[in-house]
């Protein structure tokens, strides 16, 4: 089979009868800034179009000084990625926000949040022209540096005191209404499961919220029954194997990501406990999964497309140079009840 050979700005040139330069201004829409004519930039243009001539983007971005790239940068494992149902959602909406704006979106996984020269890499490569970033830490120094640079930069997540902008939904009024809604099914003894450890601030104001849920109940806190996911089933599984230890054991568990929940509740389903007879689950995301899974899983949920499509969106606007004067966007949330948490029992014994 023989290869078609790549067509070239200069076979365009030549089509044409002018210089690469010309080209290359015709093409990249600079034309007009120049003394090239109407009628020879047309010609290059209907010469481009009968040679089926596609730019380099690695080229065009040199010329514009843009890549058309979103970078989203998120601050997780590898194997933590794999399992986690709530990025697909992310991503996808990204994606369609990015391409609907002519963009496309390169990701990159910070596995090493103490590498400060992470962003510039991305930034002074050219690669992105824009960053997107995924649950922040709280110690992540790197931020420091890129707020320093002035470069477009969204957080999907909150973080005090950042200038960043974001776009967030209140983690702590969402975990308090999930313990909320577990209290007013009769539990005193509830447990709970973060979704990663508090150095994330998603997973910090969640676990806030399951506190102050207690504290507004007159409950007691027991630090023995909270125990620290890490993004995955398998953390899920263990914290659950650690609440089982305690005596007595919880009689529910307010659990901060679905992900987690997953493998909490197949940990009691191997200790031989009934969900929710014996332990009720409440959890956080409300991805699709938690509506086919056995019991369906009683979630809050989280509005994940409109959160990456919003970030993407207002990304956007600081790439091209506007400045909304909101710097904060909240989304809103809500309790999907299931029967994980035995409110469809509790109704039908009444």
């Amino acid at each position: 089979m023989i290869q078609r050979k790549q067509v070239t700005s200069q076979d365009v040139a030549l089509r044409a009868g002018v210089s690469r330069t010309t080209v290359s201004l015709v093409l990249n829409n600079k034309h007009e800034l120049s003394q090239i004519s109407p009628k020879t930039a047309q010609r290059v243009i209907r010469a481009a179009q009968e040679l089926g001539y596609v730019p380099n983007a690695a080229a065009q971005a040199l010329v514009n000084k843009k890549a058309s790239v979103i970078g989203l940068v998120l601050s997780r494992s590898h194997h933590q990625i794999s399992s986690d149902v709530y990025l697909t959602q992310v991503v996808d909406a990204l994606m369609l926000e990015a391409h609907q704006n002519q963009m496309r979106v390169l990701l990159d996984v910070l596995e090493n949040h103490e590498d400060r020269n992470s962003y510039q890499r991305l930034i002074q490569g050219r690669l992105v022209d824009g960053i997107l970033f995924s649950g922040p830490r709280t110690d992540d120094r790197a931020l420091d540096l890129l707020a320093k640079m002035d470069f477009p930069t969204v957080l999907m997540g909150g973080l005090p005191g950042s200038p960043f902008y974001s776009v967030d939904i209140d983690n702590i009024q969402a975990a308090k209404l999930a313990t909320q809604h577990l209290i007013s099914l009769g539990h005193q003894r509830i447990g709970c499961i973060t979704n990663a450890t508090p150095v994330f601030t998603a997973a910090a104001d969640r676990l806030r919220g399951y506190r102050l849920a207690l504290q507004e109940n007159h409950l007691p806190i027991d630090d023995r029954l909270v125990r620290f996911g890490d993004f995955d089933p398998p953390s899920g599984y263990r914290a659950m194997q650690g609440l089982l230890s305690v005596q007595p054991n919880p009689t529910a568990v307010f659990v901060a990501s679905d992900v987690v929940a997953y493998g909490a509740m197949s940990a009691l389903h191997d200790a031989g406990k009934n969900i929710p007879e014996d332990v009720a689950i409440v959890s956080m995301d409300d991805v699709p999964l938690s509506a086919f899974i056995s019991p369906r899983l009683t979630s809050v949920h989280l509005p994940n497309s409109k959160l990456a499509q919003s970030a993407g969106s207002l990304l956007i606007d600081l790439i091209n140079g506007n400045r909304p004067a909101r710097k904060q966007i909240i989304l809103d949330t809500h309790l999907v009840i299931r029967e994980s948490c035995g409110s469809q029992l509790r109704m039908n014994s009444q």
